[in-house]
C-alpha cells in the first residue's frame, strides 16, 4: 500500500485547491494555530541529557557511541526489533562507559516502552523512514524531546500532526540532518554570515549516490525497506542533505520562506538494467527472501518495476525571491556529491571539490576560481568557530568525517543549557515533505506545488542561526570525574 494518497485524496487530506493563488499553484491552506509557535523554543536545562536511541541496525550504534562521549549525556535505554543489536549496544556500553541501559526488544512495539520510559527525556530515532512518523509522535505525546533520522516525515497531514504537538507539548523535534554540521558547510555559513557572498541569488543541493549494490544486498537494508519505497514512489525523498544547509544559508523560515516548487523526474532505467547484469545473484537472494514488510513481499521488491525515476530535479523558489535547485539520483554511477553550491551578488562557493570564486570588485585579484593558496587563506580566515574548536576532536570521534558528533554535540549542548536547536520542527518538517511535494509534482509533469508554510507566518519573526559553537567548560565538565571524551 502507497505512502501517499492519490492526487484526489491528498489534495483532500492536506487542504490542497487547485489554482487559488497568484503562482497558479496547487495551493495549500494552513490549519488555525491552536498554541504558540516553536520556532526560538527554549525550554528547561537538562542536568542530564538521558537518551534512549531506538533502531541499532546501521546508524543507531554510531549514535550510542557519539553520544556516550559528550559530557552530560547518558544513553539509558536502547530498543532495536532485533535482541541481537540491543545486547552488542548494551555490551559495549557497559565495557566502556559502565552503563546498564535498560533494553526493549523482541516486539514489534517494544520501542513504545523507551519512548514511556520516566528516565528518558530525549528520544532519539534512527529506525527505517516507514517507522519515524510514528515514533515521533507518540515521543512528542508523551512530553518528550525528540531527534528523529532524516527524512522525519513525508506527507503534509503528518506534518501538520508533528508540528501541532510539538507546539502543544513545548517540546523540541529536531531533524538529525547531519550535512549542516558539516566542515564545507559550515565554512559556507560563516561566509555568508559575514557577507563575504552577497546577497545570496541561488542555491543547489543533492544527493546523488549510487546505492543499487546497497539495495540489492541481503541485511543493508532491514526488510529491503529502500528498495521498497523505491518501487512505490516517485520524487525525492531524500531532499534533506542537499536542501538543509542552503535553506540556513538563506534563512528559509528564519526570515524568508519556500514558496512553490516544480519537480520533474526522469525514467528509471538504473534497477531494470543493473539486475539484469546480476541476475544470478539477485534470483539467488529472492529464493532466500520471504519477508512481506512495508506495504509488499521482498521478493515483489526485488523483482520490480520500480516507481522511482534515476533523477528527480526540483526548483524551489522563496519569498524572496531566491531560487533553489534539489536532485536525487541513487541509481546512477555517479561519484557521490552533495553539490553544495551558494552563489550571491558577491561570490559563489561550491563542493565537490570545495571551489571558491569572489568578484574582483569586492575581493581581488581577478574574476575566477581561487588559486590554492587564496583558498587556503579563506578557509583558515572563515572556517566556522566550532570546527575551529572541535573539529579534531570530531574527526577522531566519527560519524562522516566528525559531522555527526558536532550535531550531537549541539543538540546535548543546547539541552543542558535551555538553548533553542539549530534546527527546529518546522524546517524538520519543510525539508522532509519534499518527499510528497517533488512526487506530486512529477507525477503532473512538473505542475507547481506551493510549499507549505508549518510556521504559519512566523517566518517572519524567527530568528535566524547564528554562527553558533559550546563553551570550553562544557567540554571539559567531565574532566575533573575523569571521563575521556573518547569511543
Amino acid at each position: 500500500m502507497s505512502f501517499f494518497s492519490t492526487r484526489r485524496n491528498f489534495l483532500k487530506a492536506t487542504g490542497l485547491a487547485g489554482a487559488a493563488t497568484l503562482t497558479g499553484a496547487i495551493g495549500c491552506k494552513a490549519p488555525a494555530r491552536k498554541h504558540p509557535h516553536v520556532g526560538g523554543l527554549a525550554c528547561e536545562p537538562l542536568e542530564r541529557v538521558n537518551v534512549g536511541v531506538i533502531g541499532l541496525g546501521m546508524r543507531g550504534p554510531g549514535a550510542v557511541y557519539r553520544l556516550s562521549a559528550i559530557p552530560g549525556t547518558h544513553v539509558v535505554a536502547l530498543a532495536d526489533l532485533f535482541k541481537t543489536r540491543v545486547d552488542k549496544a548494551a555490551k559495549w556500553l557497559a565495557e566502556n562507559k559502565g552503563g546498564t541501559p535498560r533494553l526493549f526488544a523482541g516486539e514489534t512495539d517494544a520501542w513504545k516502552r523507551l519512548v514511556e520510559d520516566p528516565e528518558v527525556n530525549l528520544v532519539y530515532i534512527a529506525s527505517p523512514w516507514q517507522m519515524h512518523v510514528e515514533m515521533v509522535k507518540h515521543a512528542l505525546e508523551c512530553g518528550k524531546h525528540v531527534a528523529c533520522e532524516v527524512p522525519m516525515v513525508f506527507t503534509v497531514e503528518d506534518c501538520w500532526d508533528i508540528v501541532n504537538l510539538a507546539e502543544e507539548k513545548r517540546r523540541h523535534c529536531m531533524l538529525l540532518e547531519n550535512c549542516c554540521y558539516g566542515e564545507t558547510e559550515m565554512l559556507a555559513l560563516n561566509l555568508v554570515r559575514n557577507e563575504i557572498l552577497g546577497t545570496l541569488v541561488h542555491g543547489e543541493g543533492a544527493y546523488i549516490h549510487d546505492l543499487r549494490g546497497w539495495n540489492f544486498r541481503a541485511g543493508s537494508y532491514e526488510g529491503f525497506w529502500r528498495l521498497k519505497w523505491n518501487a512505490q514512489h516517485t520524487g525525492n525523498p531524500y531532499a534533506t542533505h542537499g536542501l538543509g544547509p542552503i535553506c540556513q544559508y538563506m534563512n528559509v523560515g528564519r526570515g524568508d520562506q519556500m514558496r512553490v516548487l516544480t519537480a520533474m523526474n526522469s525514467g528509471g532505467f538504473g534497477f531494470p538494467e543493473y539486475v539484469k547484469a546480476h541476475q544470478a545473484d539477485i534470483d539467488a537472494l529472492k529464493a532466500k527472501s520471504d519477508g512481506a514488510k512495508y506495504g509488499m513481499s521482498d521478493k515483489e521488491a526485488l523483482t520490480g518495476p520500480w516507481a522511482q525515476g534515476d533523477m528527480c530535479t526540483a526548483i524551489i523558489k522563496t519569498v524572496n525571491g531566491r531560487t533553489i535547485m534539489v536532485q536525487h539520483d541513487t541509481t546512477s554511477p555517479r561519484p557521490y556529491t552533495r553539490i553544495n553550491l551558494i552563489s550571491g551578488t558577491k561570490g559563489i562557493l561550491k563542493d565537490y571539490p570545495l571551489q571558491i570564486a569572489l568578484d574582483p570588485k569586492y575581493a581581488a585579484p581577478h574574476l575566477g576560481w581561487a588559486s590554492d593558496a587564496e583558498l587556503r587563506k579563506l578557509v583558515a580566515q572563515y572556517g566556522h568557530p566550532l570546527w575551529k574548536q572541535s573539529g579534531e576532536l570530531a574527526k577522531r570521534l566519527g560519524g562522516h568525517g566528525g559531522m555527526d558528533f558536532l550535531m550531537d554535540l549541539r543538540l546535548s549542548y543546547c539541552l543542558q543549557n535551555g538553548l533553542p536547536l539549530d534546527i527546529n520542527v518546522y524546517e524538520s518538517c519543510q525539508w522532509s515533505v519534499l518527499a510528497e511535494l517533488t512526487e506530486t509534482s512529477s507525477k503532473h509533469d512538473g505542475a507547481p506545488v506551493e510549499v507549505p508554510d508549518f510556521t504559519r507566518g512566523a517566518w517572519k519573526e524567527i530568528q535566524p542561526l547564528g554562527i553558533e559553537t559550546v563553551t570550553d567548560d562544557f567540554l571539559n565538565k567531565d574532566a575533573k570525574a575523569g571521563q575521556q571524551m573518547s569511543v
